[in-house]
């Protein structure tokens, strides 16, 4: 019990490092729609994908011992539905769903961490559910099931980004299940390119997990060994991987004792492979013990966008400083010659040179002045917006992408600083950007050391011990100390 509250004392001070320093610089800057907090505040999250009848819905309804989702050989439920465990009710009944709710209210309800997905429309809300079910199975985590992928389907026949979705659940889901059967070890279109594309951008390799399912239906251990060779190699072409991780084998054994169509003689391998399906659960079992690695990783890695990010705002307002500076002295080189001239003519001039002296000065400034302000409102501008076109052209120069890290890093933000750039014409408070940039890089270098040294020393404490507590960073140095006084707008 001590360990629990321990471990929920350290949620709480990460929770409250990125909800108060992380979530209103991401606000501030539109790095983020919603608070960064309302995607990690909720139970751990166990995300299940896979292609259309690969046993999804069986292996649940096997996980939490009752029939909550249908199953069938076809494609038998297009929405996402997040399944949580029902504290109202008595765990002792037979499994079975204790309410249901819609999108809407999912969408809309703090509670959840799904506000960051309203951005996906009606058709997304109208295949999107919440179904609380009195499996002990849920009582630490919640999973979350997805339509199966298809080979031929579009985001028009779907009504919505089925892949901009599934990265975002990804992105706040402490786990990944990716199911394969026998039948299609190859991967549809759809799952080619959630393994080639999606998930490597929203989330980390090590928390997806490869699962063979309904190996109940291969005839013998030699049917299943070309099967799994076949996923193996599949796997290798898409992920680009030389080192395929660990792939579990597993079935129900309900839907293995129904299937007639199996010689059961040949079948006695699957009682050596209990012990996969033992591991699968405890795995999926484990997530919760993640959440705060995970939750560590997210303090990291958004504070290290944030940082790249606002670098890459910062790195344009210098150019423009220097841009305005080479341009403001163009145009008091042009006042002046304008100013010259006109003072010049004013005293050559037979009608003009016999007026008082002052009247030439005063005209020629006028004049000088008139030029410096045709020059800075028509033709900086001009020159200011042919500049802006050009660097959102090339965006890459913002930043220097000397290592993976950074590219990473870059990746990440680069939309994000295109459309800041874009929308703001690039007219921003260099001053407000410095400040956040040097809270984002305390909380990156410093703040990410201490989190992991406090859950290094999770892991050596006794029960008497005091937990650790994590300081919330502070930028070591003023934003004066690191760039060059700040301008408010050119």
């Amino acid at each position: 019990m001590y360990r629990e509250n321990y471990i929920n004392a350290l949620q709480d001070e990460l929770l409250e490092i990125v909800a108060e320093q992380l979530t209103p610089v991401a606000m501030r800057w539109g790095y983020s729609e919603v608070p960064l907090e309302a995607n990690i505040k909720w139970r751990p999250l166990v995300l299940i994908l896979g292609n259309y009848s690969s046993g999804k819905s069986t292996l649940i309804n096997e996980l939490l011992g009752g029939e909550i989702q249908a199953a069938g050989q076809a494609p038998t439920d297009d929405s996402f539905t997040i399944i949580t465990f029902d504290d109202a009710t008595n765990s002792s009944k037979n499994v079975e769903v204790t309410e249901e709710r819609d999108g809407k209210f999912l969408l809309h309800d703090s509670e959840y961490p799904f506000e960051s997905l309203k951005k996906h429309g009606q058709r997304f809300a109208a295949h999107f559910r919440l179904k609380k079910v009195n499996s002990p199975f849920l009582k630490n985590l919640a999973l979350i099931d997805t339509p199966g992928m298809l080979d031929s389907i579009t985001e028009r026949d779907r009504g919505y980004d089925y892949q901009e979705v599934i990265g975002d659940l990804a992105q706040i889901a402490d786990l990944v299940l990716v199911l394969f059967d026998p039948h299609k070890a190859g991967t549809v279109r759809e799952a080619h390119t959630s393994l080639r594309h999606t998930l490597p951008a929203r989330t980390f390799e090590d928390r997806v997990i490869f699962v063979l399912n309904r190996i109940d239906e291969c005839a013998s251990m030699m049917d299943l060994l070309r099967v799994y060779g076949t996923l193996c190699w599949n796997l290798s072409q898409i992920t680009g991987r030389k080192d395929i991780p660990l792939i579990h084998l597993t079935y129900s054994p309900k839907a293995a004792k129904a299937n007639v169509s199996v010689d059961e003689d040949k079948q006695r391998y699957l009682a050596h492979l209990e012990n996969q399906r033992d591991s699968l659960k405890k795995a999926i079992l484990d997530a919760p013990c993640h959440r705060l690695d995970n939750l560590a990783t997210f303090v990291e890695t958004h504070s290290e966008r944030l940082a790249h990010y606002l670098e890459a705002l910062i790195s344009f307002r210098g150019r423009t400083r220097r841009l305005f500076a080479k341009s403001f002295f163009s145009g008091l080189l042009i006042a002046a010659v304008c100013g010259g001239g006109a003072f010049f003519g004013m005293v050559t001039l037979p009608f003009l040179g016999g007026l008082d002296p002052a009247f030439h000065i005063s005209g020629s400034s006028a004049l000088a002045v008139g030029a410096l302000f045709i020059w800075l409102s028509v033709f900086h501008r001009f020159f200011f917006n042919r500049y802006l076109r050009k660097q959102l052209q090339l965006i890459d120069d913002l930043t220097i992408l000397e290592n993976q890290t950074r590219r990473d890093s870059w990746k990440a933000v680069q939309d994000l600083v295109y459309n800041t750039l874009k929308r703001t014409a690039g007219r921003f408070s260099l001053g407000d950007a410095k400040r956040d940039f040097a809270e984002m890089q305390a909380v990156h270098d410093k703040g990410a050391i201490e989190i992991r040294e406090a859950l290094k020393e999770l892991s050596t404490l006794s029960p008497d011990d005091e937990p650790p507590r994590i300081r919330k960073p502070e930028p070591e140095l003023e934003p004066a100390d690191i760039f060059p006084a700040p301008e408010r707008y050119i």
